[in-house]
């Protein structure tokens, strides 16, 4: 029989970014976040190629790209594919405020006939939610679009094969059948990639789930409540596969690292591969407020080279807490739970969201000064109180017809989408904005390197980290978490509705803005260096304490934190709990 001719399929992964308000994608030449998804779309297309998934006479091509450190033109898209002899473009991890941009990628692939898929948080979440089609995915649909909501483990190959033999279907939902993770491909970027961000900075998975209910998060409602996990020898290949690109640097993506069920193996396989073999690998991950009461935890982080942990902190007002169901997050263990992780030397970044009904400026900035007097945090970052698509929050304003803004690319936790109880629109947002320079002071930046020099924290990395998050919101106008190495504008590349500027206005305004922003850096960076250089000279400086650096002692409920009374009736239920726990009634 002749040889059959071999063909090529070309797949074209892509993490799409969001627009900026001045409708520029917001990307940089190394951006700071990683993103899990791609890696995991990625470690799943090289196992379906490895066992040539879509037979032996197809030779799978796959290109990764994170449009957050990369241009992605879409003529330049298409002819990677027309390079092939047939190929599709699957847009992964697509979250609601990227799904404008996602679609904009789509719209001149679809026009060329090129095969688009769109898969992610959004159109996981309004498909877990919703009864009825949300709007910019059925605008993906219109246009020929595939949609997949769900987890790709054990389904990648089937849409692959569907893709080559023209059987697209337009749905794909698995939401009622999440995938174990167990034993599944090892989530992988190619170094090159990888080397885009900052620090070289890589990422992946453990677990997904979380058992908690905030009315606020969409992770509950896409990855379920039920844990379910990698094995302590998947994170082993895991580590080990990206140490052989040269890759030492992780952020486990885990929503809440601390409720993942094998939290302590996965740590002792950490500790081992850094004290037995020696190797030089760090972490950043995420955890709840509750995750020093695991006996063993922090001190386990430390060794397995835990070097900046996420808190969800959210609020210090028990009742703002309650109302988003944040249940777990208890005020009376915030300082303890602090401190343990201060004295590991350790990082800490506490997300803070602004927004619950009760909120006024007068209360946020009185909550914020008790926070900087009374808790050992380094790095508070605040987010609007934002209804996600996929969320509990939007499911109840969508069924009840409140307002909320139909233009996706303000959900990104950094734009009001919906009205307050109290305030006005601008007041809310001119709230926001005075939470971040009420907390970011050059007095309370001085307090907070004085505290990391007293625990042992790195006074250098914080100052840097204090840097990094001024600058996102006072220079560049980001949030932090979308922040990166110098800002990349593409003159073409505005979103559709904004006018495309002549290059003899774009470049000489582009060069000014560059200048200006970059004069603002140095300057922002040689002043907390001169704090830091004070600080770190100070003959005293091992000897620093204050209210946030004292013991914890049976007396803490004398402390400001605790006179509002939301704090006050917040206690009372702890006594009389703590009274009928010891058998003596209420």
């Amino acid at each position: 029989m002749p040889e059959q001719i071999k063909r090529t399929f070309s797949l074209v992964l892509i993490k799409p970014s969001h627009y900026d308000d001045d409708g520029y994608v917001i990307q940089w030449y190394r951006s700071a976040i990683p993103s899990n998804s791609l890696a995991c779309l990625y470690g799943l297309a090289l196992e379906c190629k490895q066992q040539k998934i879509l037979g032996e006479n197809v030779e799978l091509e796959i290109h990764a790209f994170d449009e957050t450190n990369s241009v992605i033109r879409p003529d330049k898209i298409a002819k990677l594919i027309h390079q092939a002899d047939d190929g599709i473009v699957m847009l992964v991890g697509v979250q609601s405020n990227q799904f404008p941009r996602a679609l904009d990628i789509a719209r001149p692939l679809r026009a060329k006939n090129i095969k688009v898929a769109i898969g992610g948080f959004h159109v996981s979440g309004t498909m877990s939610m919703l009864k009825d089609r949300d709007p910019d995915v059925q605008k993906a649909l219109d246009i020929g679009v595939t949609v997949f909501a769900g987890e790709a483990e054990g389904r990648l190959g089937q849409v692959l094969k569907d893709a080559v033999n023209g059987k697209l279907e337009p749905i794909y939902n698995f939401m009622d059948d999440l995938p174990n993770i167990e034993g599944v491909a090892t989530p992988l970027l190619p170094a090159e990639r990888v080397h885009l961000t900052a620090g070289a900075t890589t990422s992946f998975d453990a677990g997904r789930g979380c058992p908690f209910a905030c009315s606020f998060c969409t992770i509950i409602n896409v990855q379920g409540r039920k844990s379910r996990r990698r094995s302590p020898e998947d994170i082993e290949r895991i580590v080990r596969a990206n140490v052989a690109q040269g890759l030492h640097s992780f952020f486990i993506t885990d929503d809440n690292f601390a409720r993942n069920k094998d939290w302590e193996p996965i740590l002792d396989k950490l500790i081992d591969l850094r004290e037995v073999d020696r190797l030089k690998i760090s972490f950043i991950i995420q955890v709840d407020t509750l995750c020093h009461k695991l006996p063993g935890f922090i001190e386990k982080c430390r060794r397995a080279g835990v070097k900046r942990v996420f808190i969800g902190l959210e609020n210090i007002n028990p009742e703002s807490l309650l109302g988003a169901k944040k249940r777990q997050n208890k005020i009376t263990d915030y300082r303890q739970m602090l401190l343990a992780w201060k004295h590991a030397g350790i990082v800490t970044y506490c997300g803070y969201i602004l927004g619950f009904p009760g909120d006024t400026r007068e209360s946020v900035v009185h909550d914020i000064e008790v926070i900087k007097r009374e808790l050992p945090i380094d790095l508070l970052e605040f987010f609007y109180l934002t209804p996600l698509p996929g969320s509990e929050d939007h499911k109840k304003l969508h069924e009840s017809g409140i307002a909320m803004d139909a233009d996706l690319n303000k959900y990104d936790l950094n734009h009001d989408v919906t009205g307050h109880a109290i305030m006005s629109r601008d007041e809310w947002r001119s709230t926001y904005r005075t939470a971040w320079e009420t907390y970011y002071t050059d007095e309370h930046v001085e307090t907070v390197l004085r505290r990391a020099i007293a625990t042992g924290t790195s006074p250098g990395k914080t100052m840097f980290f204090i840097v990094w998050f001024k600058g996102c919101i006072d220079i560049e106008g980001i949030h932090p978490l979308e922040g990166g190495f110098f800002r990349r504008k593409v003159r073409l590349n505005r979103r559709p509705g904004f006018a495309i500027e002549s290059p003899l206005v774009f470049y000489p305004k582009l060069l000014l803005e560059t200048a200006t922003k970059q004069s603002r850096w140095i300057s922002l960076y040689a002043r907390m260096r001169l704090i830091y250089r004070r600080v770190k000279h100070d003959p005293k400086r091992l000897d620093y304490i204050d209210l946030a650096l004292e013991p914890v002692t049976d007396h803490e409920e004398e402390r400001e934190m605790f006179q509002s009374d939301a704090a006050k009736s917040y206690l009372d239920i702890v006594h009389r709990n703590e009274k009928i726990t010891a058998g003596e009634g209420v």
